[in-house]
């Protein structure tokens, strides 16, 4: 943050009218900086009282230009040091990740010493130990750096009034990140009810990619019926364009499959070849699967670390520290570190598989570097053939600065549940007044007052299927009409399980020795695991953690036991780990470049002629074609589509389709789904039964599948439980957490299943449903995108009734049937089985 940035901008440049005062001019003079004019901009909206969001590209000093109004305020009324006692902070600085917060407080210790100024600094996080929390708002610093989830826990608090009475400028960084997903919902609300508690608050929002700013300039001011203020605008231009490249390697790129494992020797050269290199995956597995490849053929001994949500959280500070102090050469991550942390030398970000979003890739790009004026260099490796096709569409929306950021979402009602709860639990309220209150978030400016009812009614009573529980009632109504909690342990379970983060039901996996068949007690804990996973295997089964090989010797409490493999190939390969979903604008990319030529001049020569040949043997989709092939193999029949859509819309449609070919008494047997195709077989002639003399295509792919299929199939969805017990969890209906104790990942599964199914038997309009459905149509099943690609090709759908595979369908067919086990064994059958299917579709 406090860094070279500024070194190349002369005083005669800046156009503000603004000179900083000492000491803070002879600080930046003594570096041979001067402050930028973007951030003189902000300092003169600071002054004026004036909300702002400030675009500019990585490494301008935009942390900086969002501190430094505050720095000066607090230099000025404490140049003695003889202040009173702070009743709250001054400043409030909300970071999306716990690492970037601690990152931000040791910069701005740096200049905050180097000047003597009478200003504390502190971080609060989930980490932040018990004490040291209830020190803080005994005695509050100046700055308090913290997240969404405590600002949730602080303005639940009693004195939240007087806490935050003299806070006067709330600092949100990587705002972009925020404002689409719920903690952008919770932290909306907390910076609602803290205008309350502080008028005239400024905030200050801090990003480098922004596809809508004016989306972000309206969720930081106050929103009044019929209007829509947004704050100031700031936005840099320039900076160097990034250097990136998609690597260039000897070996054959794979059809199929996530391993990345070709490229592992160029991979290995490049950490040579610079000084700190950031290696980015899309999920914790490929994170433990790459590591454990590259110290496989690490001979050099390259210091290489790991870095990953489920490590525990020493060995993550640990990395950190090392890369902040350079002692590293590579870390390969996850998106635990995408965010503006500024780790030390890095030089080189090299990304394993596709990126998925333009955005992502800009802001992975930009840890690399750090200097506005000087280029950060990339390198993305594809890892299979579509995957380049995608790598080519995000340089190309790189090197034209295109953002692919989602638009700022409606507010949740689980999370809107969550807030009235924590309403009640600071103090009384007036749920006129808390409504007011709660329009004046820009995600809920439009939240009418029959569902606002339905929420408290939902909270006071867990709504009318519900109503015959006492434990389901949180909330009470007193004689003059205010709404209380319904007692003193409410607001205990409320603040342990606040947030809206809702945790995958975990193990800690602990290394324990073995003598003589018997497990010792006691041993190193390594990090956690997901229940799920350790539920599928059997004692004496291996897989990869912690860049180990470990064998499972049995589950002890909430503990996995492990020792170390002598096996250097596990058994198991993987666990869990969220996948991105391809962006809608990069598939659209993709799939203007299979339907224009010239588009794929820049493609690797086998990845040309792949395409090219796949226009020879059968079709290639105009942009808003939907091509779908019908062909034999074996004694099987196949149907293979290419919406581009991404894995967990294909996975919907596939489960949807399915249903509708099993009433049509088409035999289908199974599906398997990928980012861009959707392979079904079964043991009917697809070709034949969707000719002239039969029902079209097009009646298959219908949008009424959204219709009675949707809402059948969703009857019995195990995702559809998975989302309802997310909305559950967060509208605290069911608490993970009690005072002295913690439900099992089972046990609230269960509770929420039973929950799920007693509502839509009662109460198909449950607020909690109507959040689950909101909830389906962008995550898990994707149906609102599912809907639109439905939309989009219902008349442009083009049937290849074909005599055999064609080659664009080889990487989908290759996922058939495949046994994900990993290894030069297992790389050696995939290329076999790559060119028996090869062969056919080109003969």
């Amino acid at each position: 943050m406090f860094s070279p940035m500024q070194k190349a901008v002369p005083s005669p440049d800046t156009t503000s009218a603004h000179s900083l005062p000492e000491p803070f001019a002879g600080w930046f003079a003594g570096r041979g900086w001067a402050p930028r004019p973007h951030q003189l901009d902000l300092l003169d909206k600071a002054e004026a009282g004036l909300s702002a969001l400030l675009i500019a590209p990585t490494g301008a000093g935009k942390t900086l230009a969002g501190f430094l109004p505050s720095l000066l305020e607090l230099a000025a009324s404490n140049p003695a040091r003889n202040s009173p006692v702070r009743e709250g902070p001054h400043t409030l600085y909300i970071s999306p990740l716990k690492a970037l917060a601690v990152d931000i407080a040791r910069n701005l210790e740096m200049p905050i010493s180097e000047m003597n100024l009478p200003i504390t600094v502190e971080t609060r996080t989930g980490d932040t130990p018990q004490n040291r929390r209830k020190r803080q708002r005994e005695n509050p610093p100046d700055i308090l750096l913290t997240t969404a989830e405590q600002v949730a826990l602080l303005i639940s608090q009693p004195d939240a009034a007087r806490f935050f009475s003299q806070l006067k400028v709330v600092i949100v960084d990587e705002l972009h990140s925020l404002v689409t997903s719920k903690r952008g919902d919770l932290l909306a609300l907390g910076l609602a009810r803290l205008r309350q508690h502080a008028p005239g608050l400024r905030t200050v929002g801090l990003s480098a990619t922004v596809a809508h700013p004016d989306d972000l300039r309206g969720w930081l001011v106050a929103q009044r019926p019929g209007e829509t203020p947004l704050a100031e605008l700031i936005v840099v231009d320039g900076g160097a364009k990034p250097d990136v490249s998609i690597l260039k390697s000897e070996a054959r790129v794979p059809w199929s499959g996530h391993m990345t494992r070709y490229a592992l020797p160029d991979i290995l050269a490049l950490i040579k070849a610079h000084r700190t290199t950031l290696v980015f995956v899309n999920t914790r597995s490929q994170a433990e699967l790459l590591f454990h490849e590259l110290w496989r053929i690490n001979e050099d001994t390259l210091p290489i670390a790991l870095h990953h949500g489920s490590l525990d959280r020493g060995q993550r500070r640990k990395v950190e520290a090392a890369m902040a102090e350079n002692r590293l050469r590579a870390v390969v991550c996850t998106s635990t570190l995408d965010l503006g942390i500024d780790w030390g030398d890095v030089d080189l970000v090299v990304n394993v598989g596709a990126p998925k979003g333009a955005s992502r890739l800009a802001q992975r790009i930009g840890r690399a570097n750090h200097r506005m004026d000087e280029p950060s260099k990339a390198i993305l490796v594809p890892s299979n053939r579509f995957e380049v096709l995608e790598c080519q569409a995000a340089l190309d929306a790189s090197y034209l600065g295109h953002q692919d950021t989602p638009p700022v979402r409606e507010g949740s009602l689980d999370v809107l549940a969550q807030h009235v709860l924590g309403a009640a639990v600071a103090a009384p309220f007036d749920a006129l007044a808390l409504y007011d209150e709660l329009c004046s978030a820009y995600p809920y400016r439009t939240l009418d007052w029959e569902t606002f009812e339905r929420v408290v009614d939902f909270v006071a009573t867990g709504g009318y299927a519900l109503r015959a529980y006492e434990r389901y009632a949180k909330i009470r109504r007193r004689k003059d009409g205010l709404w209380r909690v319904a007692n003193p342990k409410i607001a205990q379970q409320y603040r342990l399980n606040v947030g809206t983060i809702v945790e995958i039901p975990n193990l800690s996996v602990r290394l324990v020795s073995k003598r003589g068949g018997r497990l010792g007690r006691g041993g190193r804990m390594l990090g956690q695991i997901e229940e799920y996973f350790v539920n599928q295997l059997a004692p004496g089964d291996t897989f990869l953690f912690a860049g180990q090989c470990l064998r499972l010797e049995g589950v002890r409490d909430s503990e996995a036991l492990v020792t170390k493999s002598q096996m250097n190939e596990p058994k198991i390969p993987y666990y869990g780990g969220s996948k991105f979903p391809l962006t809608t604008y990069l598939a659209s990319v993709v799939r203007g470049m299979l339907a224009e030529p010239e588009r794929r001049a820049d493609l690797p020569d086998q990845v040309r002629e792949w395409v090219d040949l796949q226009g020879v043997r059968s079709h290639l989709p105009r942009r808003d074609e939907l091509l779908i092939e019908t062909f034999p193999r074996g004694k099987r029949h196949y149907i293979v589509a290419y919406p581009f859509e991404g894995r967990l819309a294909h996975q919907t449609l596939g489960m949807l389709l399915t249903r509708r070919l099993e009433r049509m008494r088409l035999k289908p047997i199974g599906f398997v789904a990928s980012d861009y195709a959707l392979a079904i077989w079964g043991l009917e002639d697809y070709s034949a039964a969707f000719s002239g003399r039969g029902p079209a295509m097009g009646d298959l792919f219908s949008e009424d599948l959204l219709g009675d299929d949707l809402d059948e199939w969703l009857a019995q969805s195990v995702l559809m439980k998975r989302t309802f017990r997310a909305c559950a969890e967060i509208a605290q209906l069911i608490e993970r957490r009690h005072p002295g104790t913690e439900k099992t990942g089972r046990q609230v599964t269960v509770s929420t299943d039973l929950i799920y199914d007693v509502l839509r038997s009662h109460e198909a309009d449950h607020i909690l449903l109507r959040a689950t459905w909101a909830d389906a149509a962008t995550g898990l099943l994707d149906i609102r995108r599912l809907g639109a690609m439905l939309a989009r090709v219902k008349r442009d759908i083009v049937h290849q009734r074909l005599e055999r595979i064609s080659p664009l369908a080889v990487p989908i067919m290759l996922e058939i049937g495949r046994e994900i086990v990993h290894g030069e064994a297992s790389e050696s059958l995939l290329a076999e089985a790559a060119d028996e299917l090869v062969a056919e579709a080109m003969r």
